[in-house]
């Protein structure tokens, strides 16, 4: 199964996630609360995925979080967040979907083999969960070359 780390600042949030993807056969590098910690465990564990929440601890962004992982490793990365418009509106500049909270277990691995499929094919299932929103970069401003 696929490695993951996990950026999520709530303590609650975290548990659950990391029961989730523990109990479905996930290999879990860890937990950062902060953006600071997701590139650490990045740098040591080369993850395959990552799940990301929007807002970090220390008042990090994920968004920024998550352009610096992929920065860094080739990562499919899952937006897990309350606030799924600060990700779709513009679409992030990089990450595969974002998964609206509240979400069950089920609904957060589903996300997760789809974003696992959209890296290794380039191409999402005709069906996903209402919850779950790919990012559609086509639609996205250019990125500037500075």
């Amino acid at each position: 199964m696929a490695k993951l780390v996990i950026a999520e600042d709530n303590p609650f949030v975290a548990a659950f996630l990391r029961e989730v993807v523990r109990e479905s056969g996930y290999e879990l590098c860890g937990v950062a609360a902060s953006a600071a910690e997701l590139l650490e465990l990045a740098e040591r564990h080369k993850p395959d995925l990552a799940v990301i929440d929007v807002r970090l601890a220390d008042g990090s962004s994920g968004i920024k979080a998550a352009v610096a992982l992929a920065s860094l490793i080739d990562v499919g990365i899952l937006f897990a967040t309350a606030s799924p418009e600060r990700v779709i509106e513009p679409p992030a500049p990089v990450g595969a979907a974002c998964l609206r909270k509240p979400f069950t277990g089920p609904e957060l691995i589903e996300a997760l083999r789809i974003v696992e499929q959209i890296v290794a094919t380039g191409q999402p299932p005709a069906e996903i969960s209402p919850k779950l929103r790919l990012l559609d970069r086509a639609h996205a401003p250019p990125q500037s070359a500075t």
